[in-house]
């Protein structure tokens, strides 16, 4: 949690007036806390433990993180109801994901590949896209609204729709596929 996630709540959000705020208020921030202490379990071997702390955690905030994610400083997740971040994610530095995203996984069993998503920095997922398979979102790259993604998006980028087009790139509007 600490005071980086703060500052970057009262940063980006109109509706967050003070840090005492932020932190009793926002289930993001909640979802947070549990995370590091549950990705430090996971990583010290605890991992029964952890997995059941992630799912009080789930419990409490509606937001559900598996502890073996990695995830970096000043990850917010805002309106986080709905929002699964699966076990093999790795979530880059001042990221933001709103209400019901999914960064999911492919295959199933007792495969130990990297099965789900890689946001790199500043990226920014809004309410109820999928992301779905080892795929990459590169720096700053905005994902919209209830758009499905499974190819790699190049840095730079904006994605819309079910499957996912890139409509603009380096600030110049565009009509690509993904993939």
């Amino acid at each position: 949690m600490g005071k980086g996630l703060v500052s970057r709540v009262i940063e980006i959000d109109p509706a967050a007036r003070n840090p005492l705020n932020v932190v009793i208020n926002y289930p993001g921030v909640h979802a947070m806390f549990f995370y590091r202490i549950n990705h430090f379990l996971w990583i010290h071997h605890f991992k029964l433990i952890a997995r059941f702390l992630s799912q009080v955690a789930r419990f409490l905030t509606g937001i559900e993180i598996h502890p073996g994610a990695q995830i970096g400083k000043r990850f917010f997740i805002d309106h986080g109801m709905g929002v699964v971040i699966g076990e093999t994610t790795i979530i880059g530095d001042n990221c933001t994901l709103y209400q019901g995203v999914t960064l999911g996984g492919v295959g199933t069993g007792e495969y130990k590949v990297k099965r789900h998503p890689t946001l790199q920095n500043n990226v920014t997922v809004f309410a109820g896209a999928k992301i779905i398979g080892a795929v990459t979102l590169g720096d700053n790259c905005i994902i919209g609204a209830s758009s499905v993604v499974l190819d790699d998006v190049p840095p730079n980028c904006t994605v819309v729709g079910v499957p996912g087009r890139i409509v603009k790139e380096n600030d110049v509007r565009v009509d690509k596929p993904l993939g």
